[in-house]
């Protein structure tokens, strides 16, 4: 079992692995980048097996991502592959040593798709080039032989052979080029001496291997920098000053200068007192900026004449010399000659002879010259005299004999005056007994005694010096001498220094200097303590100690290490800006300013730029810019560590940006059917859509999909092509286009989905006839309408498209009253609207029926019919006819009324009628003029005139009234009458009525008819009275005996109009009939009729309503002829 499983697996496999390389071929070609548009690559037809014909036909075309250009194109008439765009290697692979461009050939009916693969060969068509224009360094003079400086390398866009290949640099005295790999650097060969060039300047060329070869050069400027390899030197060996004693304080000595041959703080000069005495420290001060030496305490040539200082200049690391500074000090007479009593008797014999010394006095002036030049004497009246004796002593001696009896003691004064100017003087007096004395002092054998009892001693504790550690070796250093109260022998007669690695003591003179022997090395020792020993001659010897410390000033000699050659880290794609990438790290031995490390790019792309940045103090990377995986996958970013001073180094970050779903899928529609006929088969392909996800991995696996409710599905096709296919049949009257939306959804955490809409249209055929809105019409027209007026419009829906669904109206055969229908009405073809084409009478015929036809203009067309039913409605264009009593006529009608009529009795009727229905032949009767008001009163409806109160004797017999009648039309029609009452209870009592007369306007009707009415009327009244009277008579009810006194009949129905407002007002309803006269002046006679249909049926003929008036005329003629014969 398991083997027959095996075995159709193995089968099935073979079928699909063979079925994809049917659908799915792959095609290369080589081409070079630059080549013009429409350039032949190849013949992708014949390449791939196909036939010219068939590419055309199956829409075949090369299709690209969205974002990319499409860079060739398909001719599909010969199947050619032609260049579309321009093409640059550069842009498209960037340093990529392989550049393959991937497009697809898309094939349909049915879906295949090829793998087309353009290999792009690189031409040298880019030059060398460096970051930038000048690439600036600065190294220090002290900089050693051999010395390495990193150079950025030049980078060429184009790959292989095209790059850069070599580099060259100018001939110049100092460097040398070495490359090592992919790194070049600037080798010291000489050593550099600032102070006789400060500046050079250097080319650099790098050049490609391409034909013709390409260059491209770049200046490389080199700023010396100072090294602190010259002391500063006084510009005198010895400076000399005269000052005068008492000098005021800040009193400027003089000015001493040194110049420091080095810049910056290596040619900072600072000014200090060397080895000096504490009265020089008292007396002067030095400007450590200027040089100036000041008075700064009391300055006095009798304390001392002159002062040799020692100055020393030092420079800002360390460097120091020494030079000398004598002051004269010039006298000024201060100072007044001050005599000491150097010798005196205590007292003198008075025995003593005359000469006899008996003190010795000194003058001192410590001025000089004539200031000191003094001349002494006593005052007068004393025994004594002074004897100028040697230099200022003077002898006091007598003069005379003493004789103590008289003078036992003398106060003598001694005024000594000096030859200065102005002179100064002083007095001083001695007090001397008479008495014997001893004049001879003791005398020392020797004037002076020499001990050795001093020992050397030096200024200071401890002597700082400050060397820089690329101090050359034999550099010296002034050391100040010690000094030792003795003289001579006993003085100091030589130096020790204790044994050690660097320095020597060498001696010259008075000179004492410590040379250094070995160069240092800060970084190894930054600080050496030494001991100076000074050495006396005398017995025993004395010794005197001075502790040298040294310190080891730093030298920019080495450039940062980064603790790492690589640093690598990983970056998930969209990352906040300032994210943290990734901190490099570098340390320099240096210290100070030579070892702060400052971090910076090296050569790096503008992507990078846009990126990322550096923190220059921290090294941090951050992100400044998008991370986009889909974009770039990794960076591999140079980074440089510059000391303050110029050295640097180089190191590389790489960053690995990782994929994060962040891009949706894209649907792309590749093919789509302009539109799907209604009766398309279902499984027709009517689309081919792409779907593609940016993302990796998982992010990058799709699924589609469609909304439900519509007749489509996806069918997957060939690497990410979907087929979409009807599922059922289509119906564009149900539905006329559809917006089908294919969502792709990826299989990302979390996923991403997008759709597209694909809008569809049905395309229509002719397979509904039009459809009226209703089943029938009905339109109402008034009579009497203009030609040309619309009675309605008929409205047929047709839901095919366009032509199919253009519906067109026409009228069918058929006639109207025995005429073609076409004679009354018409209809409006494109927008079925129907007019009349003559004007309708109401009183000729009431209603009739249209048949319409629509029509699509399909292909066979289809149509459908409809009835349309014409109403014709009245109008009030006939006015009341009255019928009784004649409105016309010469003769009169005189109607009798009783004398005991009572308020309410019936006396006469008047009837009329109107031609025109409904409102407008509802009639309404009203009294314009009685000769007495308010005696009588007519129904508002029914034309009955009754008493409107008792008649009484004063009423006059004659009483005329004028009624009107009229219709309920708009605008109403009405006609007049009058009617003759007399109030009597018979003929005979009836006054002449000769003095009645009437207008021969006031009626149409002929005297014979006129009399023939009277008789009638007459006729009818006494028929009523009599049977009024029987009905009295056994009733007892007189009155009722004149309520038939009207001559009218008593069968007359209501006219032909209802009670329309509902208020009972109408108890009945009238018709009336007109009947044309014959013979006689009037035209017409109306008579009533008793009848309940209606006036005229709907059906009736005008035929035959005239046949019926004709006739009944005739019966009444003849009536009236048999009447009166």
């Amino acid at each position: 079992l398991e083997a027959s499983l095996m075995k159709k697996i193995t089968c099935a496999f073979w079928l699909i692995f063979t079925w994809i390389q049917a659908a799915c071929g792959d095609v290369s070609y080589s081409l070079p980048e630059e080549t013009k548009r429409g350039w032949v690559i190849g013949n992708i037809a014949k390449d791939l097996g196909l036939k010219s014909g068939e590419l055309s036909h199956r829409k075949a075309r090369i299709e690209a991502e969205e974002t990319e250009k499409r860079y060739f194109d398909i001719n599909v008439e010969n199947g050619n592959l032609i260049v579309a765009d321009r093409i640059d290697r550069e842009e498209l692979c960037d340093e990529r040593a392989s550049c393959v461009v991937k497009r697809e050939l898309v094939l349909e009916s049915p879906l295949e798709l090829h793998r087309v693969n353009v290999h792009i060969q690189d031409i040298n068509d880019n030059t060398p080039q460096f970051n930038d224009e000048v690439i600036k360094l600065e190294i220090h003079e002290s900089a050693v032989r051999g010395a390495r400086f990193l150079i950025e390398e030049a980078h060429d866009a184009d790959v292989g052979q095209n790059s850069v290949q070599q580099y060259a640099l100018n001939k110049n005295d100092h460097f040398v080029l070495v490359i090592t790999g992919n790194t070049i650097e600037l080798v010291l060969d000489k050593e550099l001496d600032r102070e006789k060039q400060d500046e050079i300047d250097l080319v650099l060329t790098a050049l490609d291997g391409g034909s013709p070869q390409r260059t491209g050069t770049v200046a490389i400027h080199v700023t010396v920098l100072d090294a602190n390899d010259n002391a500063p030197v006084f510009n005198q060996a010895v400076y000399k000053a005269s000052l005068p004693e008492n000098s005021p304080l800040d009193t400027v000595v003089v000015t001493v200068s040194a110049a420091d041959a080095d810049e910056g703080v290596n040619g900072d000069v600072s000014y200090d007192f060397g080895h000096v005495t504490e009265d020089v420290k008292r007396t002067f001060s030095i400007n450590a900026k200027t040089g100036e030496i000041k008075v700064i305490g009391n300055v006095d040539f009798e304390s001392k004449t002159s002062f040799e200082i020692r100055v020393k200049a030092k420079d800002g690391l360390g460097l120091s010399s020494h030079g000398k500074v004598i002051i004269s000090v010039t006298d000024v007479n201060d100072n007044a000659p001050v005599v000491s009593l150097k010798s005196l008797s205590d007292s003198v014999a008075e025995n003593t002879p005359p000469g006899t010394e008996v003190g010795i006095i000194n003058v001192q002036d410590r001025d000089s010259e004539n200031n000191r030049q003094v001349r002494c004497s006593l005052q007068t009246g004393v025994p004594f005299k002074l004897v100028p004796s040697i230099k200022n002593y003077y002898s006091l001696v007598t003069t005379e004999q003493l004789d103590r009896e008289l003078v036992s003691d003398y106060n003598i004064t001694i005024t000594a005056t000096d030859e200065g100017s102005p002179p100064l003087s002083s007095s001083k007096t001695v007090h001397l007994t008479v008495a014997d004395i001893n004049d001879n002092p003791p005398v020392f054998e020797e004037q002076s005694y020499n001990i050795n009892d001093n020992t050397p001693q030096f200024n200071d504790e401890v002597i700082d010096l400050e060397i820089s550690e690329n101090a050359d070796r034999g550099a010296r250093f002034l050391i100040e001498e010690a000094h030792d109260a003795d003289v001579g022998q006993n003085s100091v007669q030589q130096y020790a220094l204790n044994k050690n690695d660097h320095f020597v003591l060498v001696i010259t003179g008075n000179t004492i200097e410590l040379v250094l022997d070995k160069e240092l090395d800060r970084e190894k020792q930054n600080e050496i303590d030494l001991v100076l020993t000074a050495l006396d001659g005398g017995s025993p010897q004395r010794t005197g100690t001075v502790a040298i410390h040294v310190t080891v000033l730093d030298a920019n000699d080495n450039a940062p290490v980064f603790n790492q050659a690589v640093y690598k880290a990983s970056l998930p794609e969209n990352s906040p800006l300032d994210t943290v990438v990734v901190t490099v790290s570098a340390a320099d031995a240096d210290e100070g300013v030579n070892g702060d490390v400052s971090y910076d790019f090296g050569h790096v792309t503008e992507d990078v730029k846009r990126t990322f940045s550096i923190n220059a103090k921290t090294g941090e990377i951050k992100v400044i810019g998008n991370v986009d995986f889909e974009s770039k996958t990794s960076f591999e970013i140079r980074v440089k560590a510059k000391d303050g001073l110029g050295l640097s180094s180089h190191g590389k970050v790489i960053i690995s940006v990782t994929d994060v779903n962040d891009n949706a899928p894209v649907v792309s529609l590749k093919s789509l059917s302009d539109s799907v006929a209604e009766n398309t088969p279902p499984g027709t392909e009517v689309g081919i859509i792409n779907v593609q996800d940016r993302d990796s991995e998982n992010n990058r696996q799709v699924r589609c999909s469609l909304q439900t409710g519509v007749p489509f599905k996806l069918i997957p096709s060939i690497k990410n092509y979907y087929s979409l296919v009807t599922t059922e049949q289509l119906d564009r009257e149900l539905v006329s286009d559809y917006n089908i939306t294919i969502t792709a959804t990826d299989e990302g955490s979390p996923p991403l989905s997008s759709s597209k809409t694909v809008h569809l249209t049905v395309a229509d055929i002719n397979d509904n006839p039009p459809v009226f809105e209703e089943q029938s019409y009905s339109a109402y027209v008034t009579e009497n309408n203009k030609p040309g007026s619309t009675l309605c419009s008929v409205a047929a829906r047709d839901p095919d498209w366009r032509q199919n669904g253009t519906v067109v109206y026409s009228l069918l055969p058929g006639e109207v009253n025995g005429a073609p229908v076409s004679s009354y009405v018409s209809v409006n073809g494109d927008t079925g609207v129907i007019h009349a084409v003559r004007a309708f009478d109401y009183e000729h015929f009431r209603s009739f029926k249209v048949h319409v036809m629509a029509r699509d203009n399909g292909s066979p067309p289809l149509s459908s019919n409809v009835t349309v039913n014409v109403f014709i409605s009245d109008v009030n264009d006939n006015s009341p006819q009255i019928l009784y009593p004649t409105p016309e006529g010469n003769s009169f009608m005189t109607e009798l009324v009783p004398k005991a009529a009572h308020a309410g009795s019936l006396v006469s009727k008047v009837i009329a009628v109107d031609a025109d229905s409904g409102q407008n032949a509802w009639l309404s009767y009203h009294i314009v003029k009685s000769t007495e008001p308010g005696l009588f009163t007519i129904g508002l409806h029914s034309g009955e005139i009754r008493t409107q109160r008792d008649i009484s004797e004063s009423d006059s017999i004659k009483q005329n009234l004028i009624v009107a009648v009229k219709d309920n039309g708009q605008p109403p029609l009405s006609a007049t009458c009058s009617m003759y009452l007399l109030i009597s209870d018979n003929l005979a009592e009836v006054p002449e009525l000769k003095d009645i007369s009437y207008d021969e306007r006031d009626s149409k009707l002929t005297s014979y008819l006129i009399i023939a009415l009277v008789s009638v009327s007459t006729f009818f009244l006494t028929f009523i009275i009599i049977v009024l009277g029987v009905r009295f008579c056994r009733r007892r009810k007189p009155r009722l005996l004149f309520d038939g006194a009207v001559a009218i009949p008593s069968g007359y129905l209501p006219p032909n109009y209802a009670d329309v407002d509902g208020t009972g007002t109408l108890r009945s309803t009238y018709n009336y009939d007109g009947y044309m006269t014959t013979g006689s002046r009037t035209s017409d006679f109306k008579f009533v009729s008793s009848y309940n249909d209606d006036t005229l049926p709907i059906d009736a003929s005008p035929h035959k309503e005239s046949v019926y008036f004709q006739n009944n005329l005739f019966q009444v003629q003849k009536l009236i002829q048999s009447y009166f014969s």
